[in-house]
């Protein structure tokens, strides 16, 4: 069965507004084929509205190897309100159909699907069991204010770290696993 990984920009103290802002200075090569890595390991994006509408206006100019890659796989975004998903392979799932089209999309061959940020969509996902992992991308920036990192009230987990990896700017990067997901793949084998 595929992975949904969520894959997330944070500060020291938890925000994730407008990571192009504070994280660019914590990029270097390595952790750039970090992300590559993770990328070409997935072939689905699922985003949430405002996520998607940011990146759809920005990613069909650019063109590099992520690039190429992010552009051409599939793409579903989460709204109610959307009318058109004008970006290539774009497909827009509502709201009241997200767990199911997940699941089916989580049972079907291919690789992981990836997720950008945290909110809505990720506190979905948590809650239903669906979400596989966390890979946050931890910079040394405290920035005391603006969207947390988690901020579903409702949503608890316990999570097991399975990876960490440091990087020479500072940047640390962190992959955590529901416990309630690592259980759902020992019973599914």
């Amino acid at each position: 069965m595929r992975k949904i990984i969520a894959q997330t920009h944070t500060t020291l103290d938890g925000y994730i507004d407008n990571p192009h802002l504070w994280s660019m200075p914590y990029s270097n090569a390595e952790a750039q084929a970090y992300s590559m890595d993770l990328m070409l390991g997935s072939d689905t994006l699922l985003l949430g509205r405002v996520t998607y509408v940011g990146m759809a206006q920005a990613w069909p100019g650019m063109s590099n190897p992520y690039a190429d890659h992010v552009n051409s796989i599939a793409k579903y975004v989460v709204s109610s309100t959307l009318e058109k998903a004008e970006w290539e392979n774009s497909t827009i799932v509502h709201g009241d159909d997200l767990v199911a089209k997940v699941t089916e999309l989580k049972r079907q061959p291919g690789g992981n699907i990836m997720i950008w940020g945290c909110g809505r969509l990720t506190d979905t996902l948590m809650e239903n069991g669906l979400l596989d992992e966390y890979r946050l991308l931890v910079s040394p920036v405290i920035l005391g204010e603006g969207q947390r990192l988690f901020r579903g009230e409702n949503v608890k987990a316990t999570l097991e770290l399975v990876d960490n990896t440091t990087f020479d700017t500072g940047l640390i990067a962190l992959a955590y696993r529901p416990v309630n997901a690592a259980e759902g793949r020992a019973d599914a084998g």
